[in-house]
């Protein structure tokens, strides 16, 4: 499985690392229901097919699927690299609660530890710069954090080039994580340009856009969701998204199918494309999925498709902007 450095770290990353944001079970962003034993079946599934990294964040399930990888490690000899966030609690409704403050972070941090049932983490990352103001303070908390040996190094994720550059004057920033997909490019416009001249890693998350992107979503399986599945009130899975996202897959399958992939592997392949790209973070809820997945990894598309793919972007993005009139 091919892998590429994160920035200028001595981290080895595999092109595919395991998300786990689904396996947590439910929260306000939740995926509905989860099975414990399938979610710690595609974590060491996951590390049989040869990724060496595992993203995580406390706030997915509400410390579950931390202490979901925690189960899982225990299960294996040789541990993979762990990536895991801090800024986000939850209140008893299991909703979301954003805090950037100092003995907050550093309390998330000690969590994170116990859950993992690890002595490091190797990328400790801000989840989200939320509140703007409390950026400074929880970073240097972080920073502390490296400094005693807790984590590693440090990253930021859903940042503005901004904002990275306001916590790179206090301790380095060594990665990004922005989602990115072929629905979602935002990340194109100044911020992969920013990693690539300033040798930051770039970890994105949703590359096959909560599923929609691998070939087997349709108005059935959207209509069968659970009921406090997040997707459900996503404007992705909303029209005029949702159909032109649907006819757009139906002529992805058809380039991934002459190659004998699946079209989440195209998906994968397409967002690795950009050399400014370290890895990317691809979920699974069972082990099936990501066998399915990860052999992304070592697939390099063609100039000729990634031209092609593109053609069939801007028509969806037409189909979309012309049903908004």
């Amino acid at each position: 499985m091919q892998k590429r450095r994160l920035g200028n770290t001595d981290l080895e990353l595999t092109t595919v690392g395991l998300g786990t944001w689904a396996m947590g079970g439910p929260w306000q962003y939740g995926w509905g229901p989860q099975d414990d034993d399938e979610a710690i079946g595609a974590i060491l599934t996951a590390l049989e097919t040869g990724i060496n990294w595992i993203d995580t964040a406390p706030a997915y399930g509400l410390g579950h699927s931390e202490k979901l990888i925690g189960q899982a490690l225990g299960q294996v000899s040789e541990k993979p690299l762990i990536a895991t966030k801090c800024g986000i609690l939850w209140n008893e409704k299991k909703e979301k609660v954003t805090c950037l403050k100092r003995q907050s972070i550093r309390d998330e941090c000690h969590a994170s530890l116990k859950r993992l049932g690890i002595d490091v983490i190797d990328l400790y990352q801000m989840h989200w710069p939320d509140p703007d103001e409390d950026v400074e303070e929880a970073w240097e908390e972080m920073a502390r954090l490296a400094d005693e040996g807790k984590v590693r190094y440090l990253g930021a994720s859903n940042f503005t080039v901004e904002q990275i550059e306001r916590v790179q004057k206090i301790h380095p920033a060594v990665s990004l994580q922005p989602p990115y997909s072929m629905l979602h490019r935002e990340v194109e416009d100044q911020l992969l340009d920013y990693c690539g001249r300033n040798q930051m890693g770039v970890v994105a998350y949703s590359p096959i856009q909560r599923g929609l992107l691998t070939g087997k979503f349709d108005y059935a399986r959207f209509e069968a969701l659970a009921p406090d599945d997040h997707r459900r009130t996503n404007p992705d899975f909303l029209e005029p998204q949702f159909s032109a996202t649907l006819e757009l897959v139906e002529n992805l399958k058809k380039i991934a199918e002459h190659y004998g992939r699946t079209c989440a592997e195209l998906a994968i392949s397409w967002i690795l494309r950009r050399p400014e790209l370290t890895a990317a973070i691809v979920g699974a809820r069972r082990p099936s999925q990501i066998i399915e997945t990860a052999p992304a990894a070592d697939w390099n598309l063609s100039e000729k498709d990634i031209e092609e793919i593109e053609r069939l972007l801007a028509k969806r993005e037409a189909k979309v902007k012309n049903k908004n009139k």
